[in-house]
């Protein structure tokens, strides 16, 4: 590398630092004004927060008494399918129904 070389390389190297800084800055300038602007948006009230707080606790709530719901729901479908394969009392369990009879 010559002396020649380094006429070129001298020169491009400063240009394209002049480029990438006068792109670069405004670029910088404005990926952190939309950060300041996102960090700035306003803070839910007290009263809001207390009442989203409230509503968070209700509907978990009433998640848990839907799945007690399902599950008493469950179990009462269990029991009655047991039934229905005994019989009661004694008695010879119910026979279906032939279609074909009058």
């Amino acid at each position: 590398m010559g002396p020649e070389a380094a006429a070129w390389i001298v020169p491009l190297g400063f240009f394209a630092t002049i480029i990438v800084l006068v792109i670069g800055r405004p670029m910088v300038k404005a990926i952190t004004a939309k950060a300041e602007a996102e960090a700035k948006r306003p803070a839910l009230p007290p009263e809001v927060a207390g009442r989203l707080e409230r509503m968070e606790q209700s509907i978990d709530a009433i998640a848990v008494e839907i799945e007690r719901i399902s599950e008493g729901q469950r179990f009462t479908t269990k029991l009655l399918a047991e039934v229905r394969d005994t019989p009661a009392l004694g008695l010879p369990a119910a026979r279906p129904r032939d279609s074909s009879a009058p």
